[in-house]
């Protein structure tokens, strides 16, 4: 994906922004056109990890990882997995909207200690 396409998601952009520096360098050079055949292989090996994500070491958080990767060189997969993106960022700001409004009221200490 571009920088300039990367700028238009802000899901995208959001995520990479919570991530750690050292993770996010990772990410950036890996986007870079000439780090295709690293990044397919790459892509593909993460989601075959995905799969079997009941074995140790293993997870199911290897499959948006690789998913990640492919959808820079495949547009349908991009399109998908910027979409899933998206929603998975609105139930994750959903589920702590009531928290955050919990937080923000006056009075609302715990003085359960």
């Amino acid at each position: 994906m571009t920088e300039c396409a990367l700028e238009d998601d802000p899901n995208l952009r959001r995520l990479l922004d919570a991530l750690p520096s050292p993770v996010r360098r990772v990410y950036a050079s890996l986007i870079r056109p000439e780090a295709r055949w690293v990044r397919l292989p790459l892509g593909v090996v993460l989601i075959a990890g995905g799969i079997f994500s009941f074995l140790p070491v293993l997870g199911i958080w290897m499959l948006p990882l690789g998913a990640l990767l492919i959808g820079e060189d495949i547009p349908p997969v991009r399109r998908a997995t910027l979409h899933l993106l998206g929603w998975l960022m609105a139930w994750w700001d959903r589920r702590r909207a009531p928290r955050r409004e919990a937080e923000q009221q006056p009075g609302s200490m715990d003085w359960s200690d």
